[in-house]
């Protein structure tokens, strides 16, 4: 009976399923050009790391305790990440290299063990391992203890004003900019820049850094920074969406500035997706799990602030930004992973990378919620409940809004350059889909393609012709 259950046949129905969550969890390079680059070289890589590991294990000197252990923490983190090139997945994105992304899927894995092991630990464990990473860390204090925030709103100069315009208001600025590449929905980042702020309102008796004064929020953050970032953004997308790239071979290439220049756009995207969250006919799932999608990116905003007022350390320090640059980092793929799970009917199940960011953040917040109790006790219920209130109504009267923008002044059927610039379609199931909606009207179809033809700038390299 083994063997039978063994032999047992897939359906066509399982092979289809597996081979699209596979496209959309571990994207394949198509068109590799220089194939060493991605040929496995597993034997020379265990090779170079015994070699070296032998060579530390041998060579250092270790009579200072401090140094052993920091040494062997980086070699054991770096050894993990060899395996993670070895065995994790590409994850949706192959530009650069794959194995990039296997690298970052491999810290994401590495920061969520590290998380599950600090909650297990008790404050003054948490503190001498803190000690240990920065002794500096001894002497910091929070920023709401030696500085005053919301104080004489009523007086608006402008070198009151123009003292704002930091670093923290270029990085919250970039920042905005980053999350429309990500999210590439004005409807969305909008109402997740206004319920943050409204986030700022109902949490600012927890911390105190979030009292602003109203030009402040709602000129300087809202409409400057965020709504700048935004628009950025979107017109950066708006710019990618009307290119079709070809990439030519690196050996196709005869002159040294075209080769150099081909290796730098090795760093841009290779295709760039159209992106619809909502449509006229989202089903409730749908709707629901864009309400999700925008609590946890809440969620994750907030771990931001609790984690460095709870375990005090300055927001200029390097566990500070280091933290925010990496979940930027891991953000790429699990809004990428799931978009598609949203949107996608044949993908039944989220990618690896999207379900480690989910378990970060909750872990994040449950290591805030242990350590932070005694500052958790002094929760007003209320304005919490509020909170969620606000945040429903805010949230579904916006998906509202974009379902009934996308029922009257939207598309009406996938593009045909949707369809074929998807880096999630199939060869047979989803080309037919697509064939299908344009052999519905053939006049659609053919004007469709001519109004494609007239405006599509045809790029070899990403270099329009």
């Amino acid at each position: 009976m083994a063997s039978a259950f063994g032999s047992r046949t897939l359906s066509k129905d399982d092979v289809n399923y597996r081979m699209h969550f596979r496209m959309i969890n571990e994207q394949q390079v198509e068109d590799i050009t220089i194939d060493f680059f991605y040929k496995p070289h597993t034997i020379t890589l265990l090779t170079c790391t015994v070699l070296s590991l032998m060579y530390f294990a041998f060579t250092r000197d270790d009579g200072n305790p401090d140094n052993n252990l920091w040494v062997g923490l980086i070699l054991v983190i770096s050894f993990f990440l060899v395996i993670s090139v070895l065995a994790f997945p590409n994850g949706p994105f192959t530009r650069p290299h794959p194995a990039i992304w296997r690298i970052v899927f491999g810290l994401s894995v590495l920061y969520f063990l590290f998380l599950v092991f600090i909650i297990f630990l008790n404050w003054e464990q948490v503190k001498s391992l803190m000690f240990w990473l920065d002794p500096n860390l001894r002497y910091a204090k929070r920023e709401a203890d030696i500085m005053e925030y919301a104080v004489n709103c009523h007086v608006i100069t402008w070198e009151r004003i123009l003292s704002h315009f930091d670093i923290f208001a270029f990085s919250h600025f970039w920042g905005w900019g980053m999350k429309a590449l990500l999210i590439r929905s004005y409807g969305l980042c909008w109402t997740i820049s206004i319920t943050w702020e409204l986030t700022e309102l109902f949490f600012m008796h927890l911390l105190p850094n979030f009292a602003e004064c109203w030009w402040d929020q709602v000129i300087l953050d809202i409409l400057l920074c965020n709504g700048g970032g935004i628009w950025l953004g979107m017109t950066t997308c708006r710019f990618l969406e009307m290119r079709t790239y070809h990439w030519a071979s690196i050996k196709d290439i005869h002159s040294t500035t075209g080769k150099i220049k081909r290796a730098a756009l090795q760093f841009t995207p290779a295709s760039w997706t159209y992106v619809r969250w909502l449509d006229p006919k989202s089903s409730l799932q749908r709707v629901t799990g864009v309400y999700l999608f925008m609590i946890i990116w809440q969620l994750t905003e907030l771990n931001t602030f609790f984690l460095k007022h709870i375990f005090v350390f300055p927001a200029c320090h390097a566990l500070s930004w280091c933290r925010i640059l990496f979940i930027g980092i891991i953000t790429a793929p699990t809004v990428r992973q799931y978009y598609a799970y949203m949107t996608d009917t044949q993908c039944k199940r989220v990618g690896t990378q999207c379900w480690v960011f989910g378990a970060i953040a909750f872990l994040e917040a449950l290591a805030c919620i242990k350590f932070g109790q005694d500052l958790f006790s002094k929760t007003q219920v209320l304005y919490v409940i509020l909170w969620l209130v606000c945040l429903a109504f805010i949230t579904f009267l916006c998906l509202y809004g974009m379902v009934w923008y996308a029922e009257n002044y939207g598309p009406r059927e996938k593009s045909f350059s949707e369809c074929e610039d998807s880096i999630y379609t199939e060869p047979d199931d989803a080309v037919s889909e697509c064939r299908g909606e344009f052999e519905t009207d053939s006049t659609t179809s053919s004007s469709a393609r001519k109004r494609r033809d007239s405006v599509n700038n045809t790029s070899i390299n990403g270099v329009e012709k």
